[in-house]
This record gives C-alpha cells, sequence and structure tokens, in this order.
C-alpha cells in the first residue's frame, strides 16, 4: 500500500487579476501559508508557465521548479483540460470553445484543434522536463450532444465517433510514451469520456494504449448517479491522479439529473465545497490507499455556495485529515508464529 500525498491544490479556479492571484510566486507563498504541499498547474495560464518553453527547455524547467520548492512546495502535476478539450469539438459547440483558443485561432476549427494537438504534444515534454510522470487533461467530445438518444442515433455512429477520437489521440499518446509520462483523462460530463463504459471504448479504440490513465474525481460521478467507490475497484489500476471535489444530488419534483436552465446554486447536482456535500471522502481515501494508488490529494474548488478564500482554508486541513499513513505491519502479528512447514502440516492433518 501506498501513502497518499498531499495536500495539494489545483490553481486553475484561484487565478486573478489581482495579487496574490496574479503571479506564481504570489500563489506559490499563498498555498504553502495554508498547509498545502504541493501545487497543480493549469497550463494554459500564462502568468504560471510558459508552456512551449516548457517543453523546449530543460533549464526554464528547472528554474520554474526551484522557484516553486523555494516556498517549500513541489509541482504536483501540469493539466491541459482547456487544450485537451479543443481537441475534439462538435461544431455545435465551435462558437463557445472558441474561448478556451488564442485569438488567431477562433474561428478556424481545424486550425484550432491543430493548435491543441501540439500543446498536448509540448505538455508531454515538458512534464518530463519537470521530472512529472503524469499529466492530466479532457477527452474532448465528438458525441456529447447525442448522449440522450433523441433523435434516434443511426447505427455505428457511436462507433465511428469513438474511433476518430482515438485517432486525435493516438500521436498524443505516443509522444507521452516517448517521455515517459501517463496521460490520465479526468472523467467529466460534456466529455466523451464520462463514465466507466465510455472509457473503456476509448482505451479499445486505442488498443490499450498504456499511456491511458484516469484522472479520478468523484463530483462529476455524483452528478451522473454512478457509484464513484464501486468505481476505484474496477479502474484503481488506471488510476493516477486525484481531485477532491464534492458534490451533492438533490432531485425534486421539478427538476433532476438534467437540471434544466438553471444555474448551479438552482440545480439539483451541484458542486460543493470538499465536506459539504454527499462524497464519502473517508471511504474514498481508505479504497485508494488499499490498493496502492501512488497519488497527489489535489483540492480542486468549484463550490455554487462557499467563498474561495474560505474553501481554500479549510481545503488543506480537509485532506491532512482524510490521508492515511499505509500501515507496513499486520495488526495480528503479535499472535503469529515462524513459519515451520511440518507445523503446518499438522495443523491440516496431512
Amino acid at each position: 500500500m501506498k501513502t497518499i500525498k498531499g495536500p495539494a491544490v489545483y490553481l486553475a479556479q484561484f487565478m486573478d487579476s489581482k495579487a496574490p492571484f496574479n503571479s506564481l510566486d504570489g500563489l506559490c507563498k499563498w498555498a504553502a501559508d495554508l498547509g498545502y504541499k504541493g501545487i497543480q498547474i493549469p497550463t494554459w495560464e500564462s502568468a504560471l508557465i510558459d508552456l512551449n518553453k516548457a517543453g523546449e527547455s530543460k533549464t526554464y524547467c528547472d528554474e520554474l521548479k526551484g522557484k516553486v520548492e523555494s516556498y517549500g512546495l513541489e509541482i504536483t502535476e501540469l493539466c491541459t483540460h482547456l487544450q485537451g478539450q479543443l481537441v475534439a469539438v462538435h461544431p455545435a459547440y465551435d462558437i463557445m470553445f472558441d474561448n478556451f483558443a488564442p485569438d488567431e485561432y477562433k474561428g478556424n476549427p481545424k486550425a484550432r484543434t491543430q493548435w491543441a494537438v501540439e500543446q498536448l504534444k509540448s505538455a508531454a515534454k515538458a512534464s518530463r522536463n519537470f521530472g512529472l510522470d503524469v499529466h492530466g487533461t479532457f477527452s474532448g467530445s465528438l458525441l456529447w450532444h447525442t448522449a440522450h438518444p433523441w433523435p434516434q442515433r443511426p447505427d455505428g455512429l457511436v462507433e465511428l465517433g469513438f474511433k476518430e477520437l482515438a485517432n486525435r489521440w493516438l500521436p498524443i499518446l505516443d509522444t507521452f510514451d516517448e517521455n515517459g509520462v501517463d496521460l490520465c483523462y479526468e472523467i467529466h460530463p460534456g466529455e466523451d469520456l464520462h463514465d466507466g463504459d465510455t472509457f473503456e471504448r476509448f482505451l479499445a479504440e486505442t488498443n490499450n494504449h498504456k499511456r491511458v490513465n484516469l484522472l479520478y474525481d468523484p463530483s462529476h460521478f455524483v452528478l451522473q448517479q454512478l457509484d464513484y467507490l464501486t468505481y476505484i475497484d474496477h479502474y484503481h489500476e488506471f488510476i493516477k491522479m486525484f481531485h477532491v471535489k464534492d458534490a451533492e444530488f438533490n432531485p425534486t419534483g421539478k427538476k433532476g439529473s438534467f437540471g434544466g436552465y438553471n444555474d448551479w446554486v438552482n440545480r439539483a447536482g451541484r458542486y460543493r465545497h470538499p465536506g459539504d456535500g454527499q462524497v464519502d471522502f473517508k471511504t474514498i481515501f481508505s479504497k485508494l490507499t488499499q490498493y496502492g494508488c501512488d497519488i497527489w490529494a489535489v483540492m480542486e474548488w468549484e463550490c455554487c455556495i462557499k467563498s474561495p478564500e474560505q474553501g481554500a482554508k479549510e481545503g488543506a486541513p480537509f485532506i491532512q485529515k482524510h490521508i492515511i499513513e499505509a500501515t507496513q505491519k499486520k495488526f495480528d502479528d503479535f499472535a503469529g508464529s515462524e513459519i515451520d512447514q511440518n507445523r503446518l502440516k499438522s495443523i491440516l492433518g496431512i
């Protein structure tokens, strides 16, 4: 068994134009003062990292890593959620997802996709330069608009969609393999990889590519009413990253899993700060420790009620309280004895 590392914090939701949230130095001091031991870096934030430069220069990565370590922190992982989303975008979402791309690629889906692919390849090389062996991203989606089968899906549509998705990701996965880095897909509503079945479809279409792995975030499964604990039993060997984020599902006579078109605070399924929702983190930490998952516990703050300031302060002690120091001793060793083959045979009567 492995002791989960942490606490760490994902910086994406804390970025701001005001200090200390507008620079790497400011965020590092802020995180360290709150008791965090690691930071997860969103690579689309130019105030934190130049991803292209990081993929080209180990010297640059060593200097940035040294800056983070000077605050008593580690870089847990790099993430490319926004770029990964743009690897596969259905035309229905082109205008909205253009917000994730640089201005020069907006309105040009083909160029935008190629930019995203190159970003992911840079992220693989950057991760290697930082000495990291896991990386987090989204899969993107070509099929999400068909998740509810109305109008009816033509036969073969889902199979073709996953084949195309895998074809787009295979060159990226090969680059990650060349750099010795596992690519961890966050299983998430809105992505073609949004549950266990879709993950298995994608894995099969990539010929079980060894770099296809998982970022586990139970909050997304609460919203889908998926058993997030049994999920760990099924997929623990693939879980290489972990977001500590809570959620709750409170259906009424007026709304359920789809949520209508309500704002987050008025939806039946909504994200909450760790400990304020319905996720059983005690069992999650137990299972991940039991299965020997060598991961960081990284708080991702997304809550429609609690402020980010309070969430950040409460996040580190919450994670620390749940980390289990994996035992290296059996509790009943005191009742054991030396192995004696003759004694064993006598116990069995043979």
